[in-house]
């Protein structure tokens, strides 16, 4: 049997539009800015140890010279596995992966049984998770909202308790501060079964922000620290705007915000070498008209998908956005945002999206919206694998057995072969009725069949969190109670 050669495989197609040099121009912006214009660090302990570790400190200033840099990013690993509550792996954290997921802090809320745009609930954050586990392109857990109905400065830690009780997928938390991270990783410490337990397999991560732009408050750094010391995978990734936070131009755009990120990175890095920290951003452009982040403008998706590749540059995971919409409402527009931004992120390739299922510029969460853009990633998915070509694919054999005017359905049946579908019917999930299969889009418009395939999927959804044993259940309850 003879052996082709050189044959490469492409078993995803990804697109990359800046160069090698412009890379390297980028990411010698960012070692400029971190060295001469230094970044605002709000934490004396984390200037002390930072000066420690070769920094220059005025006052509130860090000046951090490219060789830490460089050394932080040497020891930040580049593979990390988020576990679920059996111990599988649910979520791996590498180049070459990509995960989606919704986001969080919407003040407002769509209710999927009534239609009313109303303040986030607890009892939304459990729901929401619950349609996560749901859908089968959806990879990791966030809220969608801002839970509205706890003391305020703890909506981070009832949320966190809620998603991680009600899915199987892995939780991303956020909280105001340390404190409320120690509770959020007591309770991931309850779920995992220990301390060690969860040392070995982590079941969740945990998200932080600095200030765009080069500022970071003592809070978010206390909690880089409290993570960092406590071996949570974390997230470190600012909000910027074009033309507001950072230049309007994007590759100092994107320069800035990798600076932003890379800070939390040595700190991190200077605590606890090996610890897995994720850079990343959320990026666009300042709308002039109505003064808010454009999370619509197709700069999104393109900043993004620069940053992306600067973090493929550097060996690391990304952190990145898509999935959203400016638009007030499920429709035309916010298909059509969400589709680009989706497809960009699916070609670039950062390891987790976030923000899937945002509106109207980010102030207000939808499960439609969420269950939408489920359908666009699996189909977005399905493109981006290509054209895989090898000698099994190519079918010489089933040529040759049609002939000309065969008919390829018989010998596709007889070599056990079915075509490869790109989906199911869109919003139309399997155990829906008759009635509504068959009405057709003629009858039965795109939003009313996501309407009752997200009523449909909330309502059969089973309850995870029975299958929780009650001593577990009921130490994160005293958890909130100790909390309070």
């Amino acid at each position: 049997m003879g052996t082709r050669t050189n044959l490469t495989e492409n078993q995803h197609v990804m697109f990359s539009f800046l160069s090698e040099g412009q890379k390297r121009l980028i990411f010698n912006q960012v070692l400029t800015i971190l060295q001469h214009t230094g970044v605002k660090v709000e934490h004396s302990g984390a200037r002390e140890l930072l000066e420690q570790n070769g920094c220059r400190i005025r006052n509130e200033r860090v000046y951090i010279p490219s060789h830490v840099v460089n050394r932080a990013l040497a020891s930040v690993p580049p593979v990390t596995n988020i576990y679920s509550r059996t111990g599988e792996v649910a979520l791996r954290i590498e180049q070459g992966y990509t995960s989606f997921g919704p986001g969080p802090t919407c003040p407002n809320f769509i209710d999927p049984f009534t239609l009313e745009r109303r303040k986030y609930t607890r009892q939304d954050a459990a729901m929401v998770a619950g349609l996560c586990g749901a859908l089968d392109s959806i990879g990791f857990v966030m809220s969608l909202g801002l839970v509205s109905d706890v003391p305020a400065g703890k909506e981070g830690l009832y949320e966190f308790a809620e998603m991680i009780q009600n899915s199987d997928k892995p939780p991303i938390a956020w909280c105001f501060s340390r404190r409320h991270c120690r509770d959020i990783h007591k309770i991931g410490i309850a779920m995992a079964g220990g301390t060690e337990a969860f040392e070995h397999k982590p079941n969740y991560l945990f998200y932080n922000e600095p200030i765009s732009p080069l500022l970071s408050d003592f809070n978010a750094i206390d909690k880089v620290m409290y993570c960092a010391e406590n071996n949570i995978p974390q997230i470190f990734a600012p909000a910027s705007t074009g033309g507001g936070t950072v230049p309007a131009t994007h590759a100092a755009h994107i320069a800035v915000t990798l600076a932003e990120s890379i800070m939390g990175v040595v700190i991190a890095q200077t605590i606890n070498p090996g610890a897995c920290i994720i850079i990343g951003g959320t990026q666009s452009i300042l709308d002039m008209r109505e003064a808010v982040f454009a999370y619509g403008a197709p700069e999104l998706p393109s900043l993004e998908a620069g940053l992306t590749e600067m973090g493929e540059y550097l060996g690391f995971p990304v952190f990145s956005a898509a999935g959203c919409s400016d638009s007030k409402a499920m429709g035309a527009q916010a298909a059509i945002e969400s589709a680009l931004s989706i497809h960009s992120a699916m070609l670039s390739g950062p390891s987790l999206v976030h923000d899937v299922g945002f509106l109207e510029s980010g102030m207000c969460g939808s499960v439609f919206q969420l269950v939408l853009a489920d359908e666009i990633i699996e189909k977005s998915g399905f493109m981006a694998k290509g054209v895989i070509v090898n000698e099994q694919t190519l079918a010489r054999k089933q040529i040759q057995a049609a002939g000309p005017g065969g008919d390829f359905r018989k010998i596709s049946k007889q070599s056990g072969k079915k075509p490869s579908p790109s989906g199911d019917d869109p919003a139309v999930p399997g155990d829906l009725s008759e009635e509504l299969k068959s009405a057709g889009p003629v009858f039965s418009s795109m939003p009313q069949r996501i309407l009752d395939k997200t009523r449909f999927l909330i309502s059969s959804r089973p309850d995870p969190s029975e299958r929780i044993p009650e001593e577990v259940r009921s130490r994160i309850t005293r958890i909130l109670e100790e909390a309070e």
